[in-house]
C-alpha cells in the first residue's frame, strides 16, 4: 500500500481536485450567464462595469456560449472520472471501478453542480460579471469545435424535418416583461396600478383605434348650416373643446371646430365693442374650422399616438374601408389605455359602469370594453373576438339575446338585464 501512495498518486489526486474545481466553474458560469438579466447587466455596464459589459457580449450568441461551456464541462468531468477510476483501480483492483463511479457521482453532484449553481442563482448578475472574462477565453478556444458541433446538430435535425433557428427568441422581450409583472403582482411585489400602466403601454402596438374610439352614435357634432349664434351656444354648453362639423348629413364631415378658434373670431368682431346681427349672420363658420383628419380603423394605437405627436394634433376621425365614419379618437383616449380614466372639471358625472351587488355579482354596462372590465376586476375574459362585454355575449351566444337570458362561458355567468332594441345595455355577471 505504501508503494501505491507515491508521487504519481498525489499528482493524480490533485489533478482530480483541479478538474472538479473547473467543473464547478463551468456549471456556475452557465447558470449565472443564462439567468442574469440583460437589463441589469446593461445598467451596470453603463455605470462603468467592464465585467458586465463583457457578460453582455458573451451572451449575445447563446448557442455558442452554451456549447462552449457544455464542451468544457464534459471534458473536465470525463477526464476527472477517468483519472479517479484509474486511481481507485490501482488501490482496490476491480472494485475500484464501482467506487470511482460512486465517489465521482457524489463529488460532481454536490461540489460541481448543486453548490456552484445555487451560489450563481443567488446573485446571477454579480457572478456573470466576474466569470465573463475567462468564459470569453473559453469560447475563443472552443469556437472551432462548437461550430462543427452546431453544423452537425443542424444536419441531424434537418434529416428529421426540424429547422433550427438560433436567432429566434423563445420569449420576446415584451413578453418577458409582461410575465415578470404578472409574477410580481401575484407575489405582492408589484402594485396592480403599476402593472396595468406598464402593460397598457406595452399593448399599444397590438391594439387598434377601433377598440378604444368613441362610436359615431355617441359623437357630439354640429351642423355647419346652423346660425353662428346657435353654434356658439352649442360650443359653450359642450364639455368638449373640439367638435366635428357636418353638412346635410352626419356622415359628411367637413371640418373640426375648436372652441378657442371660434372665441378668438368673436373677440376680433368685438373690437368695436359691438356685434350687430348682420355681422354675425354673415360670419362663415368654415373660416375658423380646421380640416378634418381621417384615419383608418385598422391603425394601431402606438402608430396613432406617434402620428398625433408628429402632427401636433389630438383629434382624429376614424373611417372604415369604405370611407364611412366609424367614430373618433383623441390622444386622451390612448393615454387612458395606459394611466386609466382621465377626468377634468368639465367632464359630466356618469354612472359607474360596474356596480357590485350584495350577492357577489356585478351589474356591468354593456358598452364597457372587455379590457377595462378585466383591468377593473383583474379578470381574464378574452377580447380577441369582441371589443365590448355586450359584444362578447352576442359572439358567444351566436344570437341577439332577450332580457332574462342566461349564458355561462369562460368561467362566468352572464344574465341579460336590459336592452335598447338590439343593443345589450346592462349585464349581470357572476364568476362561477
Amino acid at each position: 500500500m505504501t508503494t501505491l501512495l507515491d508521487a504519481s498518486f498525489w499528482l493524480t489526486a490533485f489533478a482530480i481536485l483541479v478538474l472538479l474545481v473547473l467543473s464547478a466553474f463551468f456549471s456556475g458560469s452557465e447558470t449565472a450567464l443564462t439567468a442574469a438579466s440583460r437589463g441589469k447587466l446593461r445598467t451596470a455596464a453603463d455605470k462603468g462595469s467592464q465585467g458586465a459589459e463583457t457578460a453582455l457580449k458573451v451572451t449575445e450568441d447563446n448557442e455558442r456560449l452554451i456549447g462552449s461551456i457544455l464542451l468544457g464541462n464534459n471534458v473536465v468531468n470525463i477526464l476527472a472520472t477517468s483519472l479517479a477510476t484509474a486511481l481507485l483501480t490501482r488501490l482496490f483492483g476491480q472494485n475500484g471501478v464501482a467506487l470511482a463511479t460512486l465517489a465521482m457521482t457524489l463529488l460532481v453532484l454536490i461540489f460541481s453542480e448543486v453548490l456552484p449553481k445555487t451560489y450563481a442563482i443567488t446573485s446571477p448578475e454579480t457572478v456573470a460579471a466576474r466569470v465573463a472574462a475567462p468564459i470569453r477565453v473559453v469560447i475563443l478556444i472552443f469556437s472551432p469545435v462548437v461550430a462543427a458541433v452546431r453544423a452537425l446538430v443542424r444536419l441531424v435535425l434537418a434529416l428529421f424535418g426540424v429547422r433550427a433557428d438560433p436567432d429566434s427568441n423563445i420569449l420576446a422581450v415584451r413578453e418577458e416583461i409582461a410575465g415578470a409583472l404578472q409574477l410580481g403582482h401575484s407575489e405582492g411585489v408589484v402594485e396592480k396600478e403599476d402593472r396595468d400602466r406598464i402593460l397598457g403601454a406595452l399593448d399599444l402596438s397590438d391594439r387598434f383605434v377601433e377598440e378604444v374610439m368613441l362610436h359615431r352614435s355617441n359623437i357630439e357634432m354640429i351642423d355647419a348650416n346652423l346660425p353662428v349664434s346657435e353654434i356658439l351656444s352649442i360650443i359653450l354648453a359642450s364639455p368638449h373643446t373640439r367638435l366635428p362639423l357636418y353638412r346635410d348629413e352626419p356622415e359628411n364631415v367637413i371640418g373640426v371646430l375648436h372652441a378657442k378658434d371660434l372665441l378668438r373670431a368673436m373677440h376680433r368682431m368685438l373690437a368695436d365693442e359691438h356685434i350687430d346681427a348682420a355681422e354675425l349672420a354673415g360670419f362663415d363658420i368654415m373660416s375658423v374650422a380646421m380640416a378634418p383628419y381621417f384615419i383608418p380603423e385598422t391603425t394601431t394605437l402606438d402608430d396613432q399616438m406617434r402620428q398625433f405627436l408628429r402632427r401636433k394634433t389630438h383629434f382624429a376621425l376614424v373611417v372604415d374601408e369604405y370611407g364611412g365614419l366609424r367614430g373618433l379618437i383623441t390622444l386622451e383616449d390612448i393615454l387612458e389605455e395606459i394611466v386609466g380614466e382621465i377626468a377634468d372639471e368639465f367632464d359630466a358625472e356618469s354612472d359607474p359602469q360596474i356596480t357590485e351587488t350584495t350577492d357577489g355579482a356585478f351589474i356591468v354596462d354593456g358598452s364597457m370594453t372587455i379590457r377595462d372590465l378585466n383591468r377593473a376586476r383583474d379578470w381574464s375574459l378574452p377580447d380577441a373576438e369582441a371589443n365590448t362585454i355586450a359584444g362578447l355575449v352576442i359572439h358567444e351566444a351566436q344570437m341577439i339575446p332577450v332580457i332574462g337570458q342566461v349564458f355561462s362561458f369562460h368561467g362566468f355567468r352572464f344574465e341579460v338585464m336590459d336592452k335598447d332594441q338590439n343593443r345589450i345595455t346592462s349585464l349581470k355577471i357572476r364568476p362561477l
